[in-house]
């Protein structure tokens, strides 16, 4: 990945929170709005959502999952030129109780303090999205293909989101 790609996707995951999540309901596409957090050093989205979402229900039934973080519209830009990445990949439950858990807690604490309250819920889950494909598109006609490596690799040079 060139340098200024891996500037502006670093860019977008530190800026954009919040990502549209892909999944399949009752044999439908669904798609909802979730929080996201980064797991240190790699390319696995965290997400921390509740049992009563029906997207919680969709991804423990058909794991399979699409995430889609966009840059806001700016008047200056044109939608087609908005840098984004969608993330097609497997949503894992997070199980209680192991040091995969704490990590992924703490890593969207970081992210979101203000969620504190909500980890002491017992309908509320982490998941782990764990990327099959990665499409990011860094403006118009800059759109290319990364593997998990490349991710990772591009969000280690200058911080983690």
């Amino acid at each position: 990945m060139s340098p200024d790609y891996a500037k502006t996707l670093r860019a977008l995951l530190q800026t954009q929170q919040v990502a549209a999540l892909g999944t399949l309901h009752a044999g439908q596409p669904y798609v909802s709005m979730v929080p996201f957090a980064l797991l240190p050093g790699g390319a696995d989205f965290i997400i921390h959502v509740s049992q009563l979402a029906a997207h919680t229900r969709d991804m423990l039934t058909h794991p399979q999952v699409s995430l889609l973080v966009i840059a806001p519209p700016t008047p200056e830009v044109i939608a087609q030129e908005l840098a984004r990445i969608t993330i097609q990949g497997e949503a894992v439950q997070v199980t209680s109780g192991t040091p995969e858990r704490a990590a992924a807690r703490a890593a969207y604490l970081s992210r979101f303090p203000q969620s504190e309250l909500t980890f002491g819920f017992s309908d509320f889950s982490l998941f782990r999205i764990v990327p099959d494909s990665i499409r990011f598109v860094g403006g118009f006609a800059q759109a290319t293909t990364i593997s998990r490596e490349t991710l990772a690799e591009a969000l280690g040079q200058g911080g983690q989101p």
